[in-house]
């Protein structure tokens, strides 16, 4: 084999490799494009996604605000409990001492 049969069949070689390499990217691609309706099921995907959020934080704000009331309920109904349970110790000792009172008018 002289030296042009050798560059032609290197050349023949090197472009059917080119060729087969081109081939296979544009097969590979074909195959694996995205099509107009994969777009869309992505497009509808991506909106509900977002109204799932938008939903999932005007949650999370009711709850937080639910649960700022509640706390707020809480301290109010601790408030009234101390208040009536202090009004309750008091007539319980003013009870006590009219008893007492009595007590000693029946005795005296």
């Amino acid at each position: 084999m002289d030296r042009t049969e050798f560059i032609l069949v290197t050349a023949i070689i090197l472009f059917v490799a080119f060729g087969l390499g081109w081939l296979g990217s544009w097969l590979f691609h074909r195959l694996t494009r995205v099509t107009g309706a994969d777009m869309a099921e992505l497009d509808r995907m991506a909106s509900a996604l977002h109204e799932a959020e938008e939903a999932r934080d005007e949650a999370i704000t009711y709850l937080q605000q639910r649960e700022a009331e509640l706390t707020s309920q809480l301290g109010q109904t601790e408030a009234e409990l101390r208040a009536t349970m202090d009004g309750l110790r008091e007539a319980r000792h003013e009870a006590e001492e009219l008893r007492g009172y009595i007590e000693k008018l029946n005795a005296g």
